[in-house]
């Protein structure tokens, strides 16, 4: 990837379909950085694409961080092989140098779109001869390497596309491929490395698509095999628009910071994508290798809608949940969140113990698209335990006393289930035994001494969530005080 900005939605697609496209035929999965743009390159962004790669699931084999037998993989400490390269196209005549100054292109270019066409260079220097070009350069003249384009591109083979041939020099001047600094440019770098590290399969934007000729005409020009080149049509947002990247809304550190879970983004980019065997929410990598072929992948854009992101996370996290070792992540995870959340307050340590967390992630799984969800306001009663006095409760109903008891009584049976539902009908069948309390006046007493809240979910959930020694405990607690 280009280091010019942080890992996005559009970059993470690009990197997930080449890894399973790597693990389904066995081969290795390489991140290589493109960092020959030396005015674009922004400090830190190599890291950080390598971090979100390890955080999503998707680790390269070979990569600067991790090495192997085919490195630097940095384009920036490869400038020798570039040389090399470009000085043996220059020895065939496939390349030339140019010494027309900045000026002199800028004048091109304005004056192509003073008469509305498409800005191109005029191949001037294509015709120096080799005096001409000696005579420059012992001038100390600045000069750049351009590769000469010809016409007659041999169509070739698309792994998405199908047949394709674009005839570059009818519409382009010819590129540069070694620029002042001794950078090369992307076209020449990709070449290069693909060659040199033993590229086979090349999956990438179809950005690149039309560019791609352009890249065979200098495989042929250096007498190399080229990989074979599949283009991954669009990923556009839900209306068909550019994912925005100005809102930093598409970048993984925000999905990261926001707690969603890795596999939600993978699932719901390849949803909305193609070159699957079948559709559905909450696969996983594993399945997504299995179902992986590449002729599937069709040339329609992917729209992707963020909106229901949320819901593909809620299925991955309560598959997280049901899966005993998952959990466990979980339960530290949510310990530290209310730790976090509710430090500044009475924290009991039996709250904060792992079987009570795990059974709250137990009750509300599927309830919850998020952990954090579990320390909003609606469940600070999980975690912080109220405390109200005999007088506040005896303030809502004169029978404090006898419905205290009767509901212990209920969450004490031997038998007892606790359901929402039959709690519900439970608590309405207890309300019948009270002399004169309504039944809205006995679920705010309930409520209040359960939470220390007037508002919040309905008491049976709160009941069920918090399980019958809790519940106890909190009933006892408020009646004696």
């Amino acid at each position: 990837p280009h280091v010019t900005g942080f890992l996005h939605l559009g970059g993470l697609r690009t990197a997930l379909y080449n890894y399973i496209f790597a693990k389904k035929h066995r081969g290795t999965f390489i991140l290589r950085v493109e960092d020959t743009d030396q005015n674009r390159v922004v400090p830190g962004a190599a890291e950080g694409i390598e971090d979100m790669l390890d955080w999503a699931g998707i680790p390269p084999d070979e990569s600067p961080r991790r090495g192997g037998s085919f490195g630097p993989y940095q384009q920036s400490q490869r400038l020798d092989l570039y040389r090399r390269a470009t000085d043996a196209l220059l020895e065939r005549g496939a390349a030339y140098r140019c010494f027309c100054t900045p000026q002199r292109l800028e004048l091109l270019k304005k004056e192509a779109l003073r008469s509305q066409q498409t800005p191109r260079y005029d191949n001037r220097c294509r015709h120096l001869t080799p005096t001409e070009v000696d005579e420059k350069l012992s001038q100390g003249l600045d000069w750049v390497v351009r590769f000469r384009l010809e016409k007659g591109v041999e169509p070739f083979q698309d792994l998405v596309y199908g047949w394709n041939r674009h005839e570059v020099a009818e519409v382009e001047g010819d590129p540069v491929i070694l620029k002042g600094d001794g950078f090369p440019t992307y076209h020449l770098a990709n070449v290069v490395d693909d060659h040199y590290m033993g590229i086979s399969h090349v999956l990438r934007g179809t950005e690149w698509l039309t560019s791609t000729s352009k890249h065979l005409l200098l495989y042929k020009a250096f007498g190399w095999d080229p990989p074979q080149f599949g283009h991954l049509p669009l990923l556009l947002n839900k209306d068909g628009g550019k994912l925005s990247k100005r809102q930093g809304d598409i970048f993984l550190e925000r999905f990261a910071q926001e707690g969603y879970l890795p596999e939600a983004l993978l699932d719901i980019i390849t949803n909305c994508g193609s070159g699957f065997t079948e559709k559905q929410m909450g696969r996983t990598l594993e399945e997504l290798i299995s179902q992986f072929e590449v002729g599937r992948i069709t040339t329609h854009s992917a729209l992707l809608d963020l909106e229901n992101l949320p819901g593909f996370n809620r299925i991955h996290l309560t598959r997280h949940i049901e899966n005993d070792v998952l959990r466990q992540n979980l339960v530290r995870e949510l310990q530290l969140l209310v730790e976090h959340v509710y430090g500044d307050q009475q924290l009991d340590q039996e709250l904060l113990e792992k079987d009570y967390v795990e059974r709250v992630l137990l009750l509300r799984k599927g309830h919850i698209s998020f952990l954090k969800n579990l320390v909003s306001c609606d469940y600070s009663y999980l975690w912080v335990r109220p405390s109200v006095s005999r007088q506040q409760l005896q303030a809502l109903s004169a029978e404090a006393d006898e419905i205290g008891k009767l509901v212990l009584g209920l969450i004490t049976r031997p038998a007892a289930v606790l359901t929402v539902e039959e709690l519900n009908k439970d608590l309405r069948s207890l309300q019948e035994q009270t002399k004169e309390t309504k039944y809205s006046s006995m679920m705010q007493l309930l409520r209040l001494a359960l939470s220390g809240h007037q508002h919040g979910p309905s008491v049976a959930e709160m009941m069920v969530t918090l399980g019958a020694k809790e519940v106890c405990g909190r009933l006892h607690k408020a009646l004696s005080s």
